[in-house]
């Protein structure tokens, strides 16, 4: 393992920390456990928005806390989910007396959790409402969609959530938007090296320097199959391929585009990747409206990417397109 780190035991919180000194007008450390991060300055008038989950994906999931997105999150180990109490905190610091949504990865223990944390929070008579992001076409099928693993669908879904709070919608509209554009996404990401968590000190897993695995998970989970690198060409049309049999792209079809680097990938190739996307789906009659490269959502240092596309309609783009404040998003 090569990391500019010291104990890896403190590699979260000292990272949190770095954040919070950076970004002292946006990020704050709370809790008893000091694993929620929340916004520097509370919100009043308005729904709370929360999320939580494992470290080790900068921006997702702490890093999107600001004006119009999150307004506290729990923070777990590295691909880790944090324990229900940080998660509690979350909500009792977001909460004014209009609810409080949950942004929630389907991950067995963030959902677990996360419905601790809510059964919890009503007794303190804190209305918190969930909504799951499953975007990963290539962790389940169509059929059973429910099983999907929640990965940069993550982002869209957040800034949709945050938009609309601060637009001052009830709960239940909040609720209501942030499922619609929760459904509405679909993602696949390619991986061409494995990562290393800190505290495990080797390689999550192993893959030929001549092979990537398309559909792999953000944790290292398996994808839908491994093949020998081709162009980027040929690997965007693959991955586009699984998305629009998911949901087939038809003419007139607004959508937003996220071309995420998983950490350890050339912003250039990202770009490339962006390229041939845009030129596919403009040819099956798609109009991208929205447009993001970057890393979004990570892998720690895992070579790859992912592309997420979310279909539109004016109220998911006005809410996308509102302003915010918050340092890895560029309006």
């Amino acid at each position: 393992m090569k990391k500019l780190i010291n104990n890896p035991d403190k590699y979260v919180d000292e990272v949190l920390e770095g954040m919070a000194l950076t970004y002292p007008d946006i990020y704050a450390i709370g809790g008893a456990t000091g694993r929620m991060l929340h916004r520097a300055t509370p919100v009043q008038d308005k729904v709370g928005v929360v999320s939580g989950g494992g470290f080790g994906h900068i921006p997702v999931f702490a890093g999107y806390i600001g004006e119009g997105f999150l307004d506290a999150c729990a923070v777990g180990d590295v691909f880790a989910s944090p324990d229900m109490n940080p998660m509690l905190e979350s909500i009792k610091f977001a909460d004014n007396g209009k609810g409080v949504l949950c942004i929630v990865a389907n991950y067995g223990g963030d959902r677990m959790n996360f419905d601790m944390a809510c059964e919890m929070a009503e007794m303190d008579d804190i209305e918190a409402i969930k909504v799951i992001v499953a975007d990963d076409v290539a962790s389940a099928s169509k059929e059973e969609a429910k099983k999907r693993r929640g990965v940069a669908g993550f982002v869209y879904v957040s800034k949709i959530a945050g938009a609309a709070a601060a637009k001052g919608y009830t709960l239940s509209q909040v609720a209501d938007v942030t499922q619609k554009a929760s459904d509405n996404c679909r993602s696949i990401g390619v991986a061409l090296s494995s990562c290393t968590v800190p505290q495990a000190g080797k390689p999550t897993f192993v893959i030929a320097d001549d092979e990537i695995e398309i559909g792999m998970g953000i944790h290292g989970e398996p994808g839908v199959g491994r093949s020998k690198i081709g162009t980027v060409d040929e690997t965007v049309d693959e991955m586009l391929s699984h998305l629009l049999a998911d949901r087939p792209a038809q003419a007139g079809d607004r959508m937003a585009i996220l071309v995420n680097g998983l950490g350890g990938t050339p912003i250039e190739e990202l770009y490339l990747i962006l390229r041939r996307a845009k030129s596919q789906l403009e040819n099956s009659g798609v109009t991208l409206e929205h447009i993001r490269v970057g890393n979004y959502a990570t892998s720690m240092e895992m070579a790859g990417a992912s592309i997420t596309l979310m279909l539109l309609d004016d109220e998911l783009k006005t809410l996308l397109t509102a302003d915010a404040v918050c340092p890895f998003w560029e309006n």
